[in-house]
């Protein structure tokens, strides 16, 4: 019980001093994934107590960017969940489609996958032309290969059969061009999407957005963080906006939930009444 008490002590210790240095905030992330990457880091670094990995981080600047590399999300594919994207394409696109032009924040958007496959549904749909999809992460890593848009062949298998099932209506080759060992997005995808860094926990919203997307990040967060980010959606959406979560995430017991009605109990869309 005491070295438990103990570990919690450095953990909390430990990311004040990553927040007082950097103005990273990880306080209010859920316990035990932090400390299921603070225990992957020391066991890359091999690295026996917290309490060194402080002085290290203010020392070594890559032995940082590790450090935000691996409390990062960046777990993510092409049409990930295909019955979300097609429920996005069935659901959500007719009420976009009334709109002479359309914003969308895809929040934690990691390496870029997900933001280019609800570009390609827009695009299948013709809402593209009048859609600005803003793609936000707090890891500069993760952002730079999103905008580069270079991509393993060896997923593009994986990707082409989720994008099927997500009612794909072309050859899913249409959408990227291979070179080497590499799938590189084609530009007509790239041009209406802003790649931004933005974290969630300490910046502001985004207003006016139509469509919020925001999958598997808040599984990550404790209940007072959760019901921060929610609020930041909340308020950044219009009347009658869309917000979609993660399968294992929920409105449920959280402040917003009784603004929203379910529109995909299933698939986690709602939308702001």
């Amino acid at each position: 019980m005491e070295k438990t008490k103990k570990e919690g002590t450095e953990v909390d210790i430990f990311l004040e001093a990553i927040f007082q240095k950097y103005g990273y905030d990880f306080r209010n992330y859920a316990k035990a994934s932090i400390k299921r990457r603070i225990q992957n880091l020391q066991k890359k670094f091999a690295i026996k107590k917290i309490s060194e990995m402080i002085p290290r981080m203010h020392q070594d600047r890559s032995f940082s960017n590790s450090i935000l590399a691996e409390f990062s999300i960046t777990v993510t594919e092409m049409f990930r969940d295909p019955e979300f994207y097609r429920s996005i394409r069935e659901n959500i696109v007719p009420y976009l489609d009334t709109y002479p032009f359309i914003k969308i924040w895809h929040a934690g958007c990691a390496t870029g996958e997900e933001a280019y496959s609800l570009a390609i549904i827009l695009k299948e749909e013709n809402l593209y032309h009048k859609t600005t999809i803003f793609a936000t992460d707090f890891n500069n890593v993760a952002l730079r290969k999103a905008r580069n848009g270079i991509y393993s062949l060896d997923e593009i298998k994986e990707f082409t059969q989720s994008y099927q099932k997500a009612g794909g209506k072309h050859s899913f080759s249409d959408y990227y061009h291979a070179k080497y060992k590499s799938a590189i997005i084609d530009n007509s995808l790239k041009k209406n999407i802003t790649f931004a860094n933005h974290n969630l926990v300490t910046d502001s919203d985004f207003g006016e957005m139509h469509l919020i997307l925001c999958r598997n990040v808040l599984i990550y967060f404790n209940k007072i963080l959760r019901d921060r980010v929610l609020n930041l959606f909340d308020s950044s959406l219009i009347h009658k906006g869309f917000l979609a979560i993660g399968s294992k995430e929920s409105l449920n017991f959280s402040s917003i939930e009784k603004k929203f009605n379910p529109v995909d109990k299933k698939n986690k869309i709602y939308r702001k009444k």
